[in-house]
């Protein structure tokens, strides 16, 4: 990637590329990773050769500890508010981050707060550490709200009574709860959290690129009606139908004992091998 970053190291190979977010000493989302985030969001969203993102901390307490207050303070108040037709910039990267044709992972070490935790909502998969994640929206103690999409994602996610918890409670949620009320997909042990990020990073590249990029626009059209969602995904297989590599990797996976016995009782390691 010939762009670079300030508070951020991105490393693309075989079609994954990890972001290390480094901004000492707590990854406060400052005016420098903030810019890195927009510039970044909208240079990968455009990368063809990418299927996998992953975003995890150089820093194995903060993931982002949460948006700059200082940066928040100094936002015009002069005018009366108003009701904008465009998204902000800080919606623009989390809308990036959730629609853009490829699998976002958030690999959170440590704590995710405010805006980090917001950018952690914005991606597809979130994996934790046990006794060391913690997420926390903290806006409300300070008299503002969540407002790089909190209110509207984490009710989606954990449901409403649960995101009003987080919300006006301004609570620190454990890793193990958090995983229970659907914010993290899995927690594990510290040493073993990376190779599964990892492995589940390299196996979803190894798969036709088409095929994932369909599949996560598919699952996308879940807000939908669901009359319009089946719509969309019976037009999105017949366009991965129609793919190269989708006729390949089923003539391949027929010959390689799909529809067997000894092959449909393997089936998640024999599908690993089509590639």
């Amino acid at each position: 990637m010939a762009d670079t970053f300030e508070t951020l190291k991105v490393d693309i190979s075989d079609r994954v590329a990890k972001v290390t977010i480094d901004s000492p000493p707590i990854n406060l989302m400052d005016q420098s990773l903030y810019v890195d985030l927009l510039k970044l969001s909208a240079v990968l969203a455009e990368d063809r050769d990418v299927s996998v993102i992953v975003l995890r901390s150089a820093n194995p307490e903060f993931f982002i500890a949460h948006f700059d207050v200082g940066l928040i303070l100094d936002f015009p108040i002069d005018e009366a508010p108003k009701r904008e037709e465009a998204l902000n910039p800080f919606h623009q990267i989390c809308e990036r981050l959730s629609m853009m044709d490829k699998l976002v992972i958030a690999q959170i070490e440590g704590r995710a707060g405010g805006g980090g935790s917001e950018l952690a909502l914005s991606c597809d998969l979130r994996y934790g550490v046990k006794g060391k994640t913690i997420i926390n929206q903290m806006e409300v103690p300070l008299g503002i709200i969540p407002g790089g999409t909190g209110t509207q994602r984490l009710p989606r996610l954990v449901g409403r009574g649960r995101a009003l918890e987080i919300i006006l409670g301004g609570i620190d949620l454990d890793a193990e709860t958090a995983e229970r009320w659907g914010y993290l997909n899995r927690v594990f042990d510290a040493d073993d959290i990376a190779p599964f990020v990892d492995a589940l990073a390299a196996r979803v590249a190894s798969f036709p690129a088409a095929a994932v990029r369909l599949a996560k626009a598919s699952v996308n059209n879940a807000e939908l009606p669901l009359r319009e969602g089946l719509t969309e995904e019976a037009y999105l297989f017949q366009r991965a139908l129609r793919s190269p590599e989708a006729r390949h990797a089923m003539r391949k996976f027929l010959d390689l004992g799909g529809q067997t016995r000894d092959g449909e009782l393997n089936v998640a390691e024999l599908v690993a091998t089509l590639s």
